[in-house]
């Protein structure tokens, strides 16, 4: 079967984004210096791939919030986007969140109608539609709009989808109190309170021999026409022998199982695909939340921290690692804090220091708001981050030369993640700045290599590993002197690895890309 794609102009030509290091900003750190949580200040797309070689397949749970494309125009967000721009920008970093989620992780993205179905489409490609999971309805709002011309909007959707679907499963969600109201112990059964649940199926195997039982009191019974059977013959014999089967005050009722909430108390419960702001919040309720921490600049479109609980309830555990690059206000990592799991938050507006970054500093310091009081969560930190800049930069003769902005140890990590070493200087031998695997280093110098340098390098290492040596400029002839040894020049090495000098591919934009349009253009367009 042939295999179809959304098509749209500019498909296929987005950019090589450049693997940026990033700069640990400890100024703006919070709470628990040895925290590993991480708020990154920077474009969303430079930062995921300045997140990829490190958090590659280590993600657990992804949420993302990105621009619905409605055409609204917000003092923090502009939402206006050209539909083939927006599928554009939105390849590229679902791309890159796919290759950051663990096999057994999942990604859930908040959209609306506008572009939600075109998303489906694009995400079955990027992400396998085998691997879709569910489409969530979110009821944002509770409030009928009077003045809609057509309906009333009143959800969004959360298109949830699994890394690996065969190896995702959700978690269950607690069972509420209103839920287990419904459980009694009116024969004073030892295994506690229970509810009479049927003894029949609404669906079976029609080749399975019709099934009538008789209990041990003398009472038979079949399943009703057009039943099944949901217990074997054996089962029934066990739960009629443990004092498991109902047959009424008065013992004339139709027999039916005793359900005990201590069994289902260890499993909890399926989560349905509509949600109901009674239970995960609504936008009113996050605006409120946004008031809290700064009541001056209300963020426009927050999400509730009940929602996220929601979702990082059924798609993570405790310490588990949890992504979100649009982080907006801050509500996934504040709701990832108070659940105890470990965080990457990334926003590029100035709002990352006007609302994540106070948010964050509240939830250390125990604020009391959204879900704080029914999590036992205590403390914990935080640490910031800014993206660093291009490393390559044109000098005044349209040269292309490494960026002044770099010292030698930034220099020798943006080297090092550009050729694919990760970069680990160790103590002991000044001429490993990255490595690659056990036997494979990358040493990065703006020294002139000179033979006997190359010499003195030479020895501190074995003729099992190997090097490659990225410096500004080497000694004629020196090249082959060692076979274990490979000799790069920089810029001239890494000038092919990916585009330098772009830092802002966000949604916010309103002209297509330029680039000369064909013939293919037109007939590939929606």
């Amino acid at each position: 079967m042939q295999k179809l794609e959304l098509t749209w102009i500019s498909k296929g030509r987005e950019p090589a984004v450049e693997p940026r290091i990033l700069l640990h900003d400890a100024s703006r750190d919070y709470g628990d210096p040895d925290a590993a949580n991480m708020l990154i200040h920077g474009d969303n797309l430079l930062a995921l791939k300045a997140l990829e070689q490190e958090f590659a397949g280590r993600v657990k749970c992804v949420y993302i919030d990105p621009p619905y494309n409605t055409g609204a125009a917000f003092e923090l967000y502009n939402d206006n986007l050209e539909h083939s721009t927006w599928l554009s920008l939105m390849v590229p970093r679902l791309q890159i969140l796919r290759n950051l989620l663990s096999e057994n992780g999942s990604i859930w993205i908040s959209i609306d109608d506008d572009e939600g179905h075109y998303l489906k489409v694009l995400c079955d490609e990027i992400l396998g539609r085998d691997n879709f999971v569910a489409t969530v309805i979110w009821e944002k709002k509770y409030t009928i709009a009077n003045d809609a011309k057509w309906f009333s909007d009143n959800h969004d959707f959360i298109l949830v989808y699994a890394k690996n679907k065969q190896l995702w499963r959700p978690n269950l969600l607690p069972r509420t109190d209103e839920m287990n109201a419904a459980y009694k112990n009116p024969d004073n059964h030892p295994k506690g309170v229970w509810k009479a649940t049927p003894l029949h199926a609404k669906s079976g195997s029609d080749k399975a021999e019709p099934l009538s039982y008789t209990f041990r009191n003398g009472v038979t019974w079949t399943p009703p026409a057009g039943t099944y059977p949901r217990f074997s013959a054996d089962r029934l014999a066990e739960m009629d022998a443990n004092d498991e089967i109902w047959f009424g005050k008065d013992g004339t009722a139709v027999p039916s199982r005793k359900t005990f909430l201590c069994d289902l108390r260890k499993n909890g419960i399926p989560s349905r695909t509509v949600w109901r702001f009674e239970d995960v919040g609504h936008n009113h309720e996050a605006r409120e939340e946004i008031k809290a921490f700064n009541p001056q600049q209300i963020f426009p479109t927050p999400k509730p921290e009940r929602l996220l609980q929601r979702i990082l309830t059924l798609g993570s555990n405790g310490g588990d690692l949890v992504l979100d690059s649009f982080l907006g206000s801050g509500t996934t990592a504040a709701v990832a804090h108070k659940m105890g799991r470990r965080y990457i938050g990334i926003e590029l507006g100035d709002h990352c220091y006007t609302h994540c970054l106070p948010r964050l500093k509240a939830v250390v310091d125990g604020e009391q708001g959204g879900i704080s009081k029914s999590q036992n969560w205590q403390g914990g930190g935080f640490k910031f981050y800014e993206l660093a800049p291009t490393l390559i930069v044109k000098d005044e003769n349209g040269f292309e030369i490494i960026s002044s902005q770099y010292d030698p140890t930034m220099l020798a990590a943006a080297v090092a993640k550009l050729c694919g070493y990760r970069f680990a200087p160790r103590e002991g031998n000044p001429y490993i700045h990255g490595v690659n695997n056990v036997a494979g280093f990358i040493f990065v110098t703006t020294q002139y290599i000179t033979a006997p340098l190359l010499g003195e390098i030479a020895k501190h290492f074995s003729d099992t590993q190997s090097l490659v040596i990225c410096a500004s400029a080497f000694q004629i002839g020196i090249k082959n002197n060692f076979p274990n040894i490979k000799l790069r020049k920089i810029p001239q090495s890494v000038l092919s690895k990916c585009e330098y000098g772009a830092d802002n591919y966000n949604l916010n934009v309103v002209e297509l890309p330029d680039f000369e349009e064909t013939e293919e253009d037109f007939e590939n367009a929606e």
